[in-house]
């Protein structure tokens, strides 16, 4: 059985990066990426680029929480002391003890800082040690290779390509996935990316 109370407001830190859950009037934070970098969404299912997709996007965020199907994030730089993007836990599975890792961006200000692989550290801890999954999926665009290298870079195992499994901004697309099991996580992952933070 996975460990979360959805109720629960959980807090994650290590220094470096603090994860709080993401709330509608963290609207305001997350507004100048919208209106400035509106690329970040180009491989997103859901949109974010512009006020009211912004809104859309947090209002879904904030829903998946009070229907317990997912566990959204707003991120804060601690280095820079300003709120850098969101991420989210989604398809908690009870009956195989898994849960879904991803709907993650952060401003271009942030990426190849080391934030991400801070944020995946803590959640990734936060799943196999407190929640007690068995499995963390991801998934993205197959044409996202910044991601699927980002995602490689933090341990993750690649096990194929679904292809055309969804709609897409620009119509259909493929998602590659991968994932980190349990034990991977106590044997190897966790030693190897505390080594990169």
């Amino acid at each position: 059985m996975i460990l979360l109370d959805f109720k629960k407001n959980y807090v994650l830190d290590n220094g470096f990066v603090q994860l709080r859950p993401l709330q509608s009037d963290d609207f305001k934070y997350l507004l100048p990426y919208s209106l400035n970098e509106s690329e970040l969404w180009k491989y997103s299912l859901i949109p974010g680029d512009g006020e009211d997709n912004l809104r859309k996007y947090i209002a879904l965020a904030t829903e998946g929480r009070v229907e317990e199907t997912a566990y959204a994030f707003i991120v804060y730089d601690k280095r820079f002391k300003t709120y850098a993007g969101s991420t989210r836990f989604y398809d908690f599975n009870q009956d195989h003890q898994t849960v879904s890792l991803g709907y993650t961006w952060y401003g271009k200000d942030f990426q190849g800082t080391g934030l991400n692989k801070n944020c995946k550290f803590l959640m990734l801890q936060f799943a196999f040690e407190h929640m007690k999954v068995q499995r963390v999926e991801f998934r993205a665009d197959n044409k996202n290779k910044r991601s699927i290298a980002a995602m490689k870079s933090i341990g993750c195992t690649e096990e194929g390509v679904l292809r055309s499994n969804c709609a897409s901004a620009d119509g259909r697309r493929d998602s590659i996935v991968l994932s980190i099991l349990r034990y991977e996580w106590f044997s190897r992952v966790k030693r190897e990316l505390l080594k990169k933070l």
